[in-house]
């Protein structure tokens, strides 16, 4: 388990509301697509991060953490876990509080260096299948 329900909870709930999706598309028929959807459903501000950079959502996306030119709370992660650790370590730069490895999306070095950097980290798990969970448990 690479977060413990602590650490899930204060993400979801107390992190903050501006999540950008690293690998979301348009593409309707991708987990981060629908994952996204959830997130907005439940108050959070989503930008979209790939390299095609679309309106996603009605989010304008950009092609990097870099080129949004505003703070980002959490930075979810929907890339190859050969990619995964570059994408933390530029949420590190970018100022984001915490960071979030999807279903399968594994770096055990990549948590180490998050969580060494002061961030928040979860990985291999998902936020869309965890927010329904914080409520059943209120």
């Amino acid at each position: 388990m690479y977060a413990d329900d602590e650490t899930v909870r204060r993400i979801l709930l107390d992190t903050g509301d501006t999540w950008a999706v690293v690998g979301l598309s348009d593409n309707r028929s991708r987990a981060a697509y629908g994952v996204a959807g959830v997130l907005q459903r439940f108050g959070k501000k989503i930008v979209p991060v790939h390299p095609k950079a679309g309106t996603v959502h009605g989010e304008r996306g950009y092609a990097s953490l870099a080129d949004i030119p505003f703070p980002v709370d959490v930075v979810d992660v929907f890339v190859n876990s050969d990619l995964a650790g570059g994408v933390a370590d530029e949420a590190v730069a970018a100022g984001a509080k915490a960071v979030w490895f999807q279903l399968g999306v594994i770096d055990e070095a990549a948590y180490e260096r998050t969580r060494a950097a002061g961030l928040a980290m979860v990985m291999d798990r998902c936020p869309a299948i965890e927010i329904p969970r914080l409520e059943d448990r209120a």
